[in-house]
């Protein structure tokens, strides 16, 4: 198994990508700590995990709250001698001209997609430098690599979470913590099914593959990433668009 022994973090677990990464790195072999604010999502998905056999256990967590990280932390030590694996999954956004925004909506997707990675990354980086073993992966968006009509503030800040993994890449490596990105294109999740149906279908048309990707698809991606098949890689983006985004 690729992750026999290991610990990992997901955060945004409770549905979609997240969900679908808990899944992946229980089935191969992690103590999975699955963290979302939707407390009954996520307890729903910490408990089929154990029905099947593998070790779960859902923390609630709220990425964009100080004290929440901090809770979720101890409590992880609780559970586990040692955090291997973060995976930051949790995000949000919506499309809507930048011109409509609110500066409240503003700070939102900031704090969800760049500020929440951040603050839950520093939360457990020092014991991974100390031991000199680490995984971080950080799930971006295509919309940070190329930009997305309607999701200004979202491209920015999938933008600034995939510098700040290259960034921190560079400073990691010499005490071999890996960290990278993985940025899905259109995604067949909860967040997408609130999206006009003609946005999906133009979504699907011009992709090359003509269809969204599956959550499974993308959590496949950052299974990579998380385990030792990736052990000389770090600092890199990888795109899952089904060939929407070739370029860069």
């Amino acid at each position: 198994m690729l992750l026999d022994g290991k610990t990992a973090v997901v955060t945004g677990a409770a549905s979609g990508i997240g969900r679908a990464t808990a899944e992946k790195f229980a089935a191969a072999g992690a103590h999975v700590l699955l963290g979302d604010i939707d407390e009954k999502g996520g307890e729903a998905a910490a408990a089929r995990l154990r029905g099947e056999g593998r070790r779960a256990d859902f923390i609630g967590l709220d990425v964009t709250d100080a004290a929440s990280i901090e809770s979720f932390r101890r409590a992880a030590a609780e559970r586990a001698p040692q955090v291997d694996i973060v995976a930051n999954i949790a995000g949000w956004g919506k499309t809507e001209p930048f011109v409509k925004n609110t500066p409240d909506f503003w700070r939102k997707v900031v704090d969800l997609n760049l500020m929440g990675p951040i603050a839950v990354t520093r939360a457990f980086l020092e014991p991974m430098l100390e031991r000199k073993y680490g995984k971080i992966v950080i799930v971006a968006s295509d919309a940070g690599r190329v930009g997305s009509l309607g999701e200004s503030v979202y491209s920015g800040a999938k933008g600034g979470a995939i510098a700040f993994a290259k960034g921190l890449a560079r400073e990691a490596a010499r005490f071999n913590v890996n960290v990278n990105c993985v940025c899905p294109g259109p995604t067949d999740t909860p967040l997408l099914a609130v999206v006009p149906d003609k946005i999906k279908e133009a979504f699907i048309r011009v992709t090359p593959m003509q269809r969204l990707a599956q959550p499974a698809e993308i959590a496949d991606a950052v299974l990579f990433f998380a385990s030792d098949m990736s052990s000389f890689v770090t600092g890199q983006v990888l795109s899952v668009s089904g060939g929407l985004t070739m370029a860069g």
